[in-house]
């Protein structure tokens, strides 16, 4: 179903403190135009550096989800991240004069509401979608976690935890609709930890605006009263408040019965945001956090870039098992006859390898001289056909790939294994081994029927055409 871009119709600010710090902080919603995307300015710092809320731009996920560029950087950015993914905003900026956004009542909530409050606002352009079609999967088996994305026609997300502590034990929850239920049966989830986290994390220096307004405390161990009594000097908690009940500090009422899912749910969609594009799958998640969502969106993320490099270089009339066809290869790459080496595009991860194609035919014009009633085909060539495999992944990481072209700057550790004949077919491989602003080195081999026959390293520079 077609739909457009959103934004807000008007700015508009919220103020509290923060999680870590416990200083006052305001973040501002601003409109952006369209395919502007989701992004940040730290106000305080330097309000021209913009950082984009991208898997690109994370710096950190130990606790929570930190981007940033250079040394600005702002924290748990993923509950307002799901506020805005939730109300399916693509367009915004956001202004925050601290470090971290507002932790509110620990929840999107807050967010959702002066979002909604600034109106939200259809813009004259397309939404993009990343619609799933292989299943995806990811599991780290010492921590016992495990993630599934499989094809949906509708986001959607399942979440299972079983913790051994007795207040929360096994929970599980579903999100069949982001449209219908993200609102009512998430965005108020609060955030949640266990009590002898919280005391580690706030000898620290962390959460020094955390209190029992803001976060669900589950008491893992038990407390004697002179202990408690500690806690409320510590946390500036009245001595009559902070009494457990259910085995929740304080004896704090939740919201849903299994709230800490519910929010494990909307930690997710904050991260999952990151991918900077709406997702059409279903994920399926076991005991995971920001560490592994941030590893799952990266997985994710290169299947986009993927999908985006098809969709703009190649014709609809292309085979399933071909990523980019001559014609396609003819628009990044500048060679032409005679010394375009490469026929097809199979497979290509941005920023990390190539798979590519060359037919060997019986009338390419070298074998006129190499050699007459032997022919075979130079070594020199079949290391330019590598190399031109190699540009294609090169040029993809760069704007404007059209604009640009790559030179050779050294060319190291060539092999020539078996000789490469007529009605061969080569099959090329390369991996990037190192990348720099203007340079980049990549590993190369060429296969012959799965036989080795040549294998190379290269530097390059790319440089304007």
């Amino acid at each position: 179903m077609f739909e457009n871009q959103r934004t807000i119709s008007t700015s508009v600010s919220l103020s509290g403190i923060g999680l870590h710090t416990g200083n006052k902080t305001t973040i501002t919603f601003k409109p952006a135009e369209p395919d502007t995307g989701i992004r940040f300015i730290c106000t305080s710092v330097d309000k021209k550096l913009e950082i984009p809320a991208d898997i690109d731009h994370v710096v950190d996920n130990a606790r929570d989800t930190t981007i940033g560029i250079k040394d600005v950087r702002i924290r748990q950015v993923e509950h307002v991240l799901a506020a805005i993914y939730g109300l399916e905003i693509d367009n915004l900026i956001i202004e925050v004069d601290s470090n971290e956004p507002p932790v509110m009542d620990g929840s999107a909530m807050p967010f959702v509401e002066k979002l909604k409050e600034a109106g939200l606002k259809e813009q004259d352009s397309p939404k993009d979608f990343l619609e799933i079609e292989d299943t995806i999967s990811f599991s780290d088996k010492e921590k016992g976690i495990d993630m599934v994305v499989f094809p949906s026609d509708e986001f959607r997300i399942t979440f299972m935890v079983d913790y051994k502590n007795p207040a929360l034990g096994t929970q599980y929850t579903s999100m069949y609709s982001l449209k219908n239920e993200f609102e009512t049966e998430f965005a108020a989830a609060r955030t949640f930890c266990f009590l002898h986290e919280v005391e580690e994390l706030y000898d620290k220096g962390f959460i020094q605006g955390g209190n029992l307004h803001n976060a669900v405390v589950i008491v893992d161990r038990e407390l004697k009263s002179n202990e408690l009594e500690k806690l409320a000097d510590k946390f500036g908690i009245d001595h009559k408040k902070i009494q457990k009940t259910d085995g929740i500090l304080g004896g704090v009422k939740l919201r849903y019965y299994n709230e800490p899912v519910r929010h494990k749910v909307l930690d997710m969609i904050g991260d999952l945001a990151l991918l900077g594009v709406p997702l059409k799958a279903h994920v399926m998640a076991a005991r995971s956090g920001h560490e592994t969502h941030v590893k799952l969106v990266k997985q994710i993320r290169k299947i986009y870039k993927k999908k985006k490099i098809t969709s703009k270089y190649r014709g609809s009339q292309v085979k399933k098992d071909v990523l980019l066809d001559i014609e396609a290869i003819k628009k990044i790459l500048p060679h032409r006859y005679p010394f375009l080496l490469v026929d097809r595009i199979v497979d290509l991860i941005p920023g990390e390898r190539v798979t590519a194609i060359k037919n060997v035919t019986c009338d390419e014009l070298f074998f006129q001289g190499h050699f007459p009633g032997h022919p075979v085909m130079p070594g020199v060539l079949i290391v330019e056909a590598m190399a031109q495999a190699g540009a294609v992944l090169l040029l993809d990481m760069v704007d404007d790939p059209e604009k640009k072209i790559a030179y050779f700057m050294g060319i190291d550790k060539v092999r020539f294994r078996k000789p490469v004949v007529p009605g061969d077919q080569i099959q090329m491989e390369g991996v990037l081994v190192r990348r720099r602003p203007n340079s980049c080195k990549m590993a190369s081999k060429a296969f012959v029927n799965e036989n080795l026959v040549c294998e190379a390293e290269f530097m390059c520079a790319i440089v304007d055409r």
